[in-house]
């Protein structure tokens, strides 16, 4: 109702100050031409009648005439500018404004419904999403994917089944069935048998280990993110504020449950804390660009932070490696990083690090080739070649 009031006035104040300028009443101006030709010929027709070159008949006939076209001439002119030909001007000005006002409206708007101001919408946003439907009622409308092609393979969890039945402690029995229930496609055992070694585990679970189970939940429940999967990644950022699942799955939690301003600014700090091969980016990649203009800001992909090169979790692991397998890691995280820019793309800070690093693992010609692909990718962006020219010089090749 407080729309329509508001809207109502706005209108009123636009008519009435066009009416105040039609209705005003205004000095007279100079007469009609047709008016003034007409007085001109009763001039005339006097003096002429006074010289008698016109006999008095016969001007008194065309003064009549004259004096019948005068009139009529006034008649017009006080029509045309008079209080009803400026009412109808007015009327010629409202009734389009007015018109098109609530066509469109009529058209875009949402006749009907009350007043949504932002704090309230949150709060009904938050209320439906606290009562959404838990994770036995998504799992019911989900379809299930298990995979019956292979017989022994689907024995073997049936007699998994069974002796864990009598086996409730056997933490590697259910670790075990955790593996192979999911690699039958059977989420919905498999999140029950990761709920069962956390239950074993008690408080020496890891973040990790949440993780997984409420991702095993997600994929049960056909990609939507449960209250019970939800308390799952809570708990696990909670015990591990850096773990990347749970932090992506939360974001797509506030997706889901038309929260995308949240889920924006998890899922862009996210990016800035991953590294370049790690596999929730490239669900973030495929939905962020949506969520960002649904968040009101939007962002495209070369506009997000650059994922973050080997941290020191991953330096102090590597300490302990022998220089072959060491060697091995960092190519493994550049060929994620390679395989991802081949298939998605990404910002010249993630081509001009792949160039680099093909430099600094001796494989020049990669990193030539890349440079090469880059150029052409960036061509339009001055500031971008000058990155990927430096990235090239930092790999040793001869530009």
């Amino acid at each position: 109702m407080i729309f329509w009031i508001v809207a109502a006035l706005v209108l009123a104040v636009c008519i009435a100050t066009i009416a105040s300028a039609l209705l005003r009443d205004r000095p007279a101006g100079p007469a009609a031409p047709d008016v003034e030709i007409y007085r001109d010929q009763l001039a005339e027709l006097e003096r002429d009648r006074t010289r008698g070159t016109l006999a008095p008949e016969e001007a008194e006939a065309a003064r009549a005439e004259v004096v019948r076209r005068l009139l009529a001439a006034d008649r017009r002119q006080a029509a045309a500018t008079g209080p009803g030909g400026r009412w109808l001007g007015l009327a010629l000005v409202a009734v389009p404004v007015v018109a098109v006002s609530l066509t469109t409206y009529l058209a875009i708007g949402a006749p009907g419904y009350g007043d949504m101001p932002l704090l309230g919408r949150i709060e009904r946003i938050d209320a439906a999403r606290r009562g959404r439907p838990s994770q036995e009622a998504a799992e019911v409308a989900a379809p299930e994917r298990i995979d019956t092609s292979r017989p022994d393979v689907t024995g073997m969890a049936q007699n998994l089944r069974a002796v864990l039945a009598g086996r409730p402690d056997d933490l590697r029995g259910w670790e075990l069935a955790v593996t192979t229930f999911s690699g039958l496609g059977d989420m919905r055992a498999a999140w029950r048998a990761q709920d069962r070694v956390l239950a074993i585990r008690g408080d020496s679970a890891s973040g990790e280990d949440l993780a997984v189970l409420g991702e095993l939940m997600v994929i049960a429940a056909g990609g939507y993110v449960s209250p019970e999967a939800e308390r799952a990644f809570s708990e696990a950022v909670r015990r591990d504020p850096e773990n990347g699942l749970a932090r992506y799955y939360a974001g797509l939690m506030y997706a889901q449950g038309g929260r995308p301003d949240l889920a924006f600014r998890l899922w862009q700090r996210l990016v800035a804390d991953s590294a370049p091969d790690d596999p929730w980016l490239e669900p973030i990649y495929a939905q962020i660009e949506e969520v960002s203009v649904l968040a009101g800001e939007p962002t495209a992909l070369d506009e997000l932070p650059a994922p973050r090169g080997p941290g020191e979790a991953d330096i102090a692991a590597s300490a302990d490696m022998t220089p072959e397998d060491r060697v091995a890691m960092i190519a493994g995280m550049v060929e994620g990083l390679a395989t991802r820019l081949a298939t998605e793309g990404g910002p010249p800070a993630d081509w001009a690090r792949l160039i680099t690093s093909f430099g600094v693992l001796g494989r020049t010609d990669d990193a030539a080739a890349v440079y090469a692909e880059a150029k052409s990718v960036f061509a339009g962006s001055p500031d971008a070649l000058d990155l990927l020219a430096q990235a090239a010089d930092d790999a040793g090749l001869a530009r």
